[in-house]
């Protein structure tokens, strides 16, 4: 889908899908060789290594849309599709979340490998300042896929080569290469405010390759491919940004032996399109929500202290707080508004 960001960013994604492979510079990359008998690798020594572990990711966004002359809402759905990357061997797939965003977390999002082979994903942790989402795909009955190694973006330099992997307009794992062009670039993130230290790169990217990686030249994994500039007319000025994959690191929770992670749960879905008034609700019956004194047609105000106009917000606090943790949630509820408070209950996902 293309998501236009900040006046002249585009947010990279898009529908369809066909094949392809798009390769430039063949020639050795250089690299800083583990020891002096190293060989360098070419673009394609990395694609073969990496290419199977990057994904076409697809989002379902269904919304309910309330017509004042219709009693019954109606329900609109469109798809949004880009890119994301293993990064566990037991399934764990980084993408943006302006991927996925919209679309239900338990349900919503396949993502599809080598093969034509497509799993159904969840949506275990999402972080809209940041543009990102982790997704959890069952890995019985696929073939070995090795995750892609995650370099250190805090050593990237201007000039050193790049390449990206992704699946742009839908074509099948693409890789192209540049060269990283600047540092410390801003841009904006999906909830408005700003992500910093962002890599800009001439790398081709385009849109499908959002939460494709961008990798240094020993084929490791140095950001996220998220935005391009654009020109008034919609087209591309050979500019990308990707998020640093240190900034990723921070979001990605350590490794655990356990099969279930616990996830802070409040129990509301939307009802409605969002509005400059808040989030109308359905409450699910015995939920943390419901208990805590919220009801069905609820128009939730702000969740934390944190105003919210649209259901992507409720999620983003809430995953970013405790199960058990109690919380101010302000309602309004015909003409009355109303502070509640909410404590939080749990539910578990699939741990990374």
């Amino acid at each position: 889908m293309g998501l236009a960001v900040a006046g002249a960013f585009l947010a990279l994604g898009v529908t369809g899908r066909r094949t392809t492979l798009t390769v430039f510079e063949e020639s050795p990359i250089e690299t800083q060789p583990a020891s002096s008998t190293s060989k360098p690798l070419t673009p394609n020594d990395i694609y073969e290594r990496d290419a199977p572990g990057v994904v076409f990711v697809k989002a379902l966004v269904v919304e309910q849309v309330e017509d004042p002359f219709d009693l019954f809402p109606q329900k609109v759905q469109s798809s949004s599709t880009g890119s994301g990357f293993l990064i566990r061997s037991n399934g764990l797939i980084l993408t943006n979340y302006h991927v996925i965003q919209g679309a239900d977390r338990n349900s919503g999002v396949t993502v599809q490998f080598e093969d034509d082979i497509s799993r159904p994903a969840t949506v275990i942790a999402e972080n809209q300042n940041n543009d990102l989402a982790l997704l959890k795909v069952n890995m019985a009955g696929l073939p070995q896929i090795n995750p892609l190694p995650l370099g250190e973006s805090s050593s990237v330099r201007v000039g050193d080569p790049t390449l990206a992997i992704g699946n742009p307009f839908g074509l099948d794992r693409t890789l192209t290469s540049g060269i990283v062009s600047a540092l410390q670039r801003q841009i904006q993130a999906p909830d408005g405010f700003s992500i910093d230290n962002v890599i800009q790169t001439d790398t081709p990217i385009y849109p499908g390759n959002s939460g494709g990686p961008l990798l240094d030249a020993a084929g490791r994994v140095i950001g996220i491919n998220s935005q391009i500039e654009t020109t008034g007319d919609g087209g591309t000025v050979g500019i990308a940004f990707a998020v640093p994959i240190d900034t990723a690191k921070a979001f990605i929770p350590p490794p655990t032996r356990t099969s279930q992670m616990t996830l802070a749960y409040l129990g509301v879905s939307a009802i409605a399109t969002s509005s400059s008034h808040g989030v109308s609700v359905q409450v699910a019956p015995g939920g943390p929500a419901a208990t805590g004194g919220v009801r069905n047609r609820d128009t939730i105000r702000s969740i934390a202290g944190q105003p919210v106009t649209k259901i992507d917000q409720v999620q983003e606090i809430v995953s970013a707080l405790k199960p058990g943790q109690v919380i101010a949630v302000r309602v309004r509820r015909g003409s009355v508004t109303k502070a509640l408070k909410v404590v939080l209950g749990s539910r578990t996902a699939a741990a990374p």
